[in-house]
């Protein structure tokens, strides 16, 4: 099991920036493939972006985010980032960094179901 704490979350105007980080803790984390999803009011939880483990050399983002946001990892920090530009209201969420462990230097999930280790969010409110 491995500990993820979200930061970086708050108000932003529209076409702002935020960088949403994510710490680990309690196992290697080069090991995880990583991944944040997003919860908003009265919605159901959607997947934004993953990215492999290991050397994170693949990348995946959903429709609504792809070319303003971007997903990263520094495993010698044991830290995975967002960053988010050209920030819209309907980018307003609660959002999760989540973790799976894997051998498998490919293996990338863009479904929350494999994950196994869940952060407890860091709120994104985007003002129009």
């Amino acid at each position: 099991q491995v500990q993820l704490v979200e930061s970086g979350g708050g108000l932003v105007q529209a076409g702002g920036s935020l960088r949403l980080s994510c710490a680990a803790s309690g196992r290697t984390f080069s090991r995880y493939a990583m991944g944040w999803f997003r919860q908003a009011p009265g919605k159901e939880r959607e997947f934004v972006s993953a990215i492999s483990s290991y050397s994170g050399t693949s990348t995946i983002y959903a429709d609504s985010v792809k070319g303003r946001f971007t997903i990263s990892r520094d495993n010698t920090k044991d830290t995975v980032y967002l960053q988010m530009n050209s920030l819209k209201p309907e980018d307003t969420a609660l959002y999760y960094c989540a973790a799976k462990q894997t051998y498998s230097m490919s293996g990338i999930y863009s479904s929350a179901v494999p994950y196994d280790d869940w952060g407890q969010g860091t709120q994104v409110t985007g003002a129009s």
